[in-house]
């Protein structure tokens, strides 16, 4: 039996992509899990697709803003009773503009919905956990884009870079508490987002990778249960690769992203 049979996890930014993955993963092997999203129309079909591995509970909110926050942990504790491993998944993970065109605006909700999310979330389940003297888990998901560069992504490589520095410090913070904190950091993965590219572009991000194609999701998810689980039980502040090799050949990873028109004309 796996050691997340019986528990209680949240996945935050579950309704598609690698969230909806762990979710599943999650619910393959016990736990009970809530799922979590915008009310953008995705949530209700992910639960009833989640619900056929298990029991799931979906609440929509936007995790940038405390009182959203406490409303999914308290729809959590209403149905549940407990909560025993929180997934921070939710994010902006197309969140590209070049830096002379970023905006006060853009930077502010990129870094609200990757990294305030992380922080407002693992303050409400530290403290839960802390307070009914119990163990936890907690999986931040973070990027290859905090180690190198995407072009025109600054707003969101210094989202994911502050999340790598978050999960270790936390790590340090909560681990006398008996709560464990690590990251993983997917490359290139095969979500709804990678479909649209044409044949040609996802050939190129192919010849990046040493495995030479680009990660499922469910090649995520199965590690992020592996850290989630007993099983990781003396693993605490670590940041894992996911990327087929992405990060450690010599090269740096760097797909060429055409500048916007309006910042190519100024280079004269």
């Amino acid at each position: 039996m796996s050691s997340l049979a019986g528990k209680v996890a949240i996945v935050t930014g579950s309704t598609s992509g690698i969230g909806k993955a762990v979710a599943r993963r999650f619910l393959e092997e016990g736990a009970r899990v809530v799922v979590n999203g915008l009310d953008d129309g995705l949530l209700d079909p992910a639960v009833q697709e989640l619900r056929q591995h298990g029991e799931v509970l979906g609440i929509a909110a936007d995790l940038g803003y405390a009182d959203q926050v406490e409303r999914l942990f308290e729809a959590a504790l209403g149905t549940f009773r407990q909560v025993d491993v929180l997934v921070n998944n939710a994010g902006w993970a197309t969140a590209s503009m070049h830096l002379l065109e970023m905006t006060e605006d853009h930077w502010d909700t990129v870094i609200r919905t990757n990294l305030k999310s992380v922080f407002l979330c693992t303050s409400r389940f530290a403290n839960l956990v802390v307070d009914e003297r119990r163990s936890g888990a907690i999986v931040n998901v973070s990027s290859w884009g905090a180690q190198r560069s995407h072009r025109q992504m600054a707003g969101y490589d210094a989202s994911k870079g502050g999340i790598d520095a978050f999960t270790r410090t936390s790590a340090i913070d909560l681990a006398p508490f008996g709560i464990r904190v690590n990251a993983v950091a997917p490359g290139a993965i095969h979500t709804e987002a990678y479909e649209p590219l044409g044949p040609e572009a996802k050939a190129k991000r192919g010849e990046l990778i040493p495995q030479g194609r680009p990660g499922e999701t469910s090649e995520v998810a199965s590690v992020v249960a592996f850290l989630a689980s007993d099983d990781a039980s003396h693993v605490t502040g670590q940041v894992v690769a996911i990327d087929g090799g992405l990060m450690v050949q010599g090269r740096p990873p760097v797909v060429d992203t055409p500048l916007p028109d309006a910042v190519a004309t100024r280079l004269g």
